[in-house]
Formats: structure tokens, sequence, C-alpha cells
């Protein structure tokens, strides 16, 4: 492998001016309307276990989707196979399928006026992410898993130190005239060590750094102490009793539950009945303090683009700012095109889709408003209760509201986090839940594009021992 920095790919391909062929080659083969999205990217990772690399993948990937319309009728598809006969295949091909479907009159393109592109420089793109040689990225991933097996003689093990980078572009274009594509970066550093008591039990916990250039990501040294710290918090669990206790959730956590809401206020879940927020917009679903916010365009404090930023959503609609809930008062569902005019209202921009298929509902930077106590006070309130660093399972029914997941975490005694717990199910009602938040803490930092502060819910079931 190379000494000298890892160099972006030379890119000889004009995705936008690919994606806006395509799609005239789609209306000259005669679709009614087209769109289509390419994609471009490339991907590094490392992991070490025990100072030796255990595995290494560089990549480089290219694809192509179209969605065509007959009228109301439509069908996708997709290529890696960029030649003009792959290409070819890839319109007659969705053609095709478009002839043999049911029609749908909620399907089609946005209308012609709504296309647009969040305006400026989004900040997404950095070309420090290639500013390390691959012996170098090796080695930050080696330097996170050394810092972690370090910092105290109870950490024995690992499940190893590791190191990502990723760029990638994409482009849109239809036939109703929206032309648009963008550039992304990516770089992280993590670290699990494993920790072993003086019974044997061993525990086990991570953490981690990422962000869109290399100057933001956190030190592996740095990621590799509070991995360490993290772990040997877990030394020493057992299970509580069964009971009612406040719940307070940790940020890395929390997140879970705003992503919950999320899919309960989608489009797609409401318009088939299948939400309890269904018919509850201007409602109130929350607590006083709860304010839930969806926005596609927003910077975070380093003034780069959040993860969740992008001048436009896989319809080509401008990116904005959606309140999903207003000082616990549900005011907006997260809709696309089609869901939107399911329900007779207008879309969210909040389109998402890969190559294939027809656009979903994905959310931008979602996250939970800040409140302004401390982590420390939130948890000070709290008499006797538990705070939850981790969820295991997939536990929330949409539909009734029903919560129900695997945790672990810290108990609470007046006010202090004491020893660790395992092996316990907390569960409650999402609906509830919502109404049940007590405390919310200022400590809103996002590592992806679902973030949330520390929160308490009061009224959830502890099963234990």
């Amino acid at each position: 492998m190379s000494q000298t920095a890892a160099q972006p790919p030379e890119t000889v391909l004009d995705l936008e001016s690919l994606v806006a062929d395509v799609v005239a080659l789609a209306m000259k083969a005669g679709a009614t309307d087209a769109e289509a999205v390419a994609r471009e990217g490339d991907e590094f990772s490392v992991n070490v276990r025990m100072g030796e690399v255990e595995t290494l993948k560089e990549s480089g990937s290219r694809g192509l989707g179209l969605r065509v319309f007959l009228g109301n009728r439509s069908a996708s598809a997709s290529t890696s196979d960029l030649t003009a006969d792959g290409i070819r295949q890839l319109v007659d091909g969705a053609l095709a399928l478009a002839k043999v479907t049911e029609e749908d009159p909620f399907a089609g393109l946005p209308e012609a006026g709504e296309f647009g592109s969040a305006g400026g420089d989004l900040q997404l793109y950095f070309e420090d992410v290639y500013s390390l040689s691959g012996p170098e990225r090796i080695d930050w991933a080696r330097r996170a898993e050394a810092a972690a097996m370090a910092a105290d003689p109870r950490i024995t093990n690992s499940s190893g130190g590791s190191f990502d980078a990723a760029t990638g572009r994409k482009a849109l274009a239809n036939s109703r005239g929206f032309v648009g594509g963008y550039r992304t970066s990516y770089a992280g550093v993590s670290a699990a060590p494993l920790a072993q008591d003086a019974d044997g039990k061993m525990q086990r916990d991570g953490w981690w750094s990422s962000a869109r250039r290399m100057g933001d990501v956190e030190s592996p040294e740095a990621v590799g102490a509070e991995a360490a710290r993290r772990t040997l918090r877990r030394l020493g669990a057992r299970r509580v009793p069964t009971q009612q206790a406040p719940i307070v959730f940790a940020p890395e956590v929390a997140r879970s539950l705003i992503g919950s809401v999320f899919d309960a206020a989608s489009g797609d879940a409401i318009w088939r009945g299948a939400s309890f927020l269904a018919g509850r917009l201007n409602e109130t679903i929350g607590a006083p303090e709860l304010t839930i916010v969806d926005d596609n365009t927003m910077s975070l404090p380093t003034g780069v683009g959040g993860f969740g930023t992008s001048p436009f959503d896989d319809e080509g609609l401008p990116s904005r700012r959606t309140v999903v809930v207003e000082n616990g008062e549900l005011r907006n569902y997260l809709l696309n095109t089609y869901t939107a005019r399911k329900l007779g209202m207008k879309s969210t921009h909040n389109a998402a889709r890969g190559l294939a298929g027809a656009p979903g509902t994905g959310c931008g930077n979602l996250f939970l408003a800040p409140g302004k106590l401390t982590p420390e006070e939130v948890i000070g309130q709290v008499s006797s209760g538990l705070y939850v660093t981790s969820l295991m399972g997939f536990g929330t029914n949409l539909v009734t509201g029903d919560y129900s997941r695997g945790a672990t975490g810290l108990w609470i005694e007046n006010g202090k986090l004491t020893h660790a717990v395992e092996e316990i199910t907390i569960a409650g009602n999402l609906a509830e839940m919502l109404r049940n938040v007590t405390a919310i803490g200022n400590d809103l930092v996002f590592r992806g594009s679902v973030a949330s502060p520390t929160i308490r819910i009061d009224g959830m079931t502890i099963a234990g021992a």
C-alpha cells in the first residue's frame, strides 16, 4: 500500500449530464414522465483487533436508477452497467415493467413549479478525508484500540478498533426540468474493548467519532479512552427487581426514541392507518417541553453540513426545516409526494430513495430540541431509577405504541450513578412515554442524522429479577 496520502478517485463521468440524458431517452422511448438518479462513491474500512489487521476493504461503486411513468402506471429499474447498451436495456426494461403494472391515481412526479435546491455551499464534502495514507488510516484504528487497552489492567481483550472513510456523488434529473447533484464525505474512528472483573465475567462497550471532514474527528486516543471508560463502568452489572421507576435515556439511546416518533409520523404509516399518530395533527401528544424538528438544511456547530443535510430531497424538492412536534403538539407529518397526495396534503420534502423503487420517506437531521438542564442535573433529580446506556432488539409497535426493549445501564440512587445493570427489559407505551417526559438535557450532539439530548421518562416498567 502506498505511503502517500490516499487520493480521491479521478472522476470522468458527469453524473448530471448522465441522468439528464437517460431521462431524455426514456421520454423518447414513450414515457410520459421520467426520473433518473445516479450515484458513485468510494469507501475505505479497516478493523484492527489486538493490533493486527482483521479486515480491510477498499471499494468503489457506480449505479444508475430510472423511474418511468406511462400515465398513472409506473415502474423502476436500476443498473451498474453504464455503457450505452446497459442504459438502453435499463430504459427498455423499466418501460416494459410499467406497461404491466396497475394504475395508481396518486403516482407521479411533483409539479414543475415545486422543484429547487437549497442555495449556497452546504459544506457536505471535504477532500481532507483523503489526507491520511493507507498505513496511517490503519494506524488510527490501532491507536484507538491501543488507547482503550492501555486504560486499565482489567481491559484484557478487544473487539477491535476501526477507521472508515468514504466519499460520494449523487445526481437527480426528471422530465419536468429538474437537474441537480452534490458530493458528500465522511470519516470516523471507533474502539470496542472488553473488560474482565475479579470473577472472570466479561463486559464490552465502545465509542466512536465521525464527521464530514477529518479535522472534526476526535483523536484515536480520545475515542479509545472514552470507550474504555464506558466499558469499565459496566463491570459488576446485575439485575434489579421488577418495578416501575423513572428512566433516564443517555443521548446515544434516546435518539432511537426520536427515530420511533419519525416512523410513527411518516406518511406511509399515516395513510395506511398503521400509526398511533394517525388523525392526531394539532393535538397534544407529548409533554409541553417536547419539540422535535426535522431540518435537511442545517449546519453543525463546526460549520459543516449535518449528516442528514442535502440541497434537495430524492424527488428534487428543495430541502427545508419541518417542525414535527412543537411544545408537545403534533404539527406535521413527514411526507413525500405520493403520501402527501394520499392524505390530501403537501410534501414536506422528505422523499428518500435508492437506485430502484419508488421514493419512500426519510428524515434529514431529526432531533429533539435540547432543554436547559445538564445531564448531571437530570440524573440528580432521580431518587431511584435507571440510566439506560444501550438498548437491544426492536420492540416498538407503531400501531399501538407499545414499547419493549432489552436494556443495560447504570442504577441511579439518590441522584447518583451507583452500579451497572443488565439482563432487564424496559417497557411502556410510546404515546404515554412522550407525555411522561419530565426532563430534557442540554447535551444535544449530532453523531448521526438523528440526535437527542438526555431525557427522563417516568412511569415505565423495568422487568428484572
